[in-house]
């Protein structure tokens, strides 16, 4: 049976195409693995979810039915048709559909608001992440709606309980790698994906492996390391948030950021315009070199330069004078991490199917969408 990395620190599945004997000798050797847990396979309704989405109008008889899914296996008999999935971490068997036939029926409801011919588009390109608290999110979302079929991560932090008021994860990985833990969420939607990961984050020795210069770091295809198609940036590091625009400009790369606050998207059509100015120019002529090794304070600082300190919410306002006294961090809430996945995935899809998206800083800010019309009333029994 292949191996794969001990199951506390792998990410990445091990896939096995059933029709082929030597993996389907791997398989009966999991089948007999004390590494199994759960055999989990309902192949026969993926392939009858297949037969509808292939003929949405069409009604079938169970004769009828049977005798398309049968079509749909193209001659292969049952045991020897699909993909079974090894997922080390959960000791998880899973059988699904060959990858075309997966995306297919993964991405059905996605039409016609995504044709076919946009998914395939959209599930040809490279997406970079770096920062996985939000970016987590935005992940998430992009593989959940088929933005990307190959993507690039990287956070050197580790989940710590602190985390779970806004990450999707459960307290029996605390202290796992969220590079980990977002390639491990993504597979487990989409086994087909290509997900590579730095798990020391981003940093001088590898930025040029990142973003498709230099030798690829851990990934299905064996550290292949072709070139992003698009930036999502959502680290707190001046120093990357600096060196990643500096690079996504000299590749031509358009980078979104949400910051988690008031609704905020910042876009960079760096693709379209290679000499804009980082930060929409809000940093001046800064470089990379300029913030290494800045204090607290002036990390604070240049952070507020690139928000814009004058359109925070009056809640991040306050918190800004309280971090490191009696607040321990920026405050971050899931509603807004989710919102932030919701707006950079629109506006990553947008942006890959060549459609307008200007550079620019755009808002969804609910307080102001959805105003509170009067004073809320004391709610009943309240002390006064």
């Amino acid at each position: 049976m292949p191996r794969s990395r001990p199951s506390d620190e792998s990410f990445r599945p091990l896939l096995f195409d059933a029709s082929r004997s030597e993996d389907a000798a791997a398989v009966t050797s999991l089948l007999a693995s004390t590494d199994l847990r759960e055999v989990h396979d309902r192949l026969d309704s993926q392939l009858e979810e297949l037969v509808g989405c292939q003929a949405p109008g069409e009604s079938f008889t169970p004769a009828g039915l049977a005798a398309a899914v049968e079509r749909a296996r193209n001659g292969a008999s049952p045991d020897r048709y699909g993909t079974w999935v090894w997922y080390p971490w959960s000791g998880r068997l899973v059988r699904v559909l060959p990858e075309e036939a997966f995306r297919l029926v993964r991405t059905d409801r996605n039409r016609d608001k995504i044709t076919r011919e946009e998914q395939r588009q959209l599930l040809g390109r490279r997406i970079g992440v770096i920062g996985l608290s939000v970016g987590n999110s935005a992940a998430l979302t992009c593989a959940m709606e088929g933005v990307g079929g190959s993507f690039r991560l990287a956070d050197f932090d580790r989940l710590s309980l602190s985390n779970l008021n806004r990450l999707r994860g459960g307290v029996h990985e605390l202290g796992l790698e969220k590079s980990v833990m977002c390639a491990r969420r993504m597979y487990e939607l989409d086994p087909y994906l290509d997900i590579e990961i730095h798990r020391q984050g981003v940093d001088e020795e590898n930025i040029d492996a990142f973003f498709g210069s230099g030798a690829g770091e851990e990934g299905r295809s064996g550290g292949a390391n072709g070139g992003l198609d698009l930036l999502i940036e959502e680290c707190d590091t001046p120093w990357v948030k600096v060196a990643a625009r500096e690079h996504a400009r000299r590749h031509r790369l358009p980078v979104l950021m949400d910051a988690n606050d008031r609704g905020l998207l910042d876009v960079e059509r760096f693709d379209l315009e290679p000499e804009r100015p980082l930060f929409h120019g809000r940093t001046g002529t800064v470089t990379a070199d300029d913030v290494r090794g800045l204090d607290r304070d002036g990390v604070v600082r240049l952070l507020l330069r690139i928000v814009d300190e004058r359109r925070l919410s009056p809640a991040m306002t306050d918190a800004v004078q309280r971090i490191g006294s009696t607040l321990s961090s920026w405050p971050q809430l899931a509603s807004g991490v989710m919102l932030g996945g919701a707006l950079v995935t629109d506006a990553a899809r947008r942006i890959l199917l060549g459609r307008p998206v200007l550079s620019g800083r755009y808002y969804v800010d609910l307080d102001a969408l959805i105003p509170a019309a009067a004073p809320f009333p004391v709610p009943a029994g309240a002390a006064e």
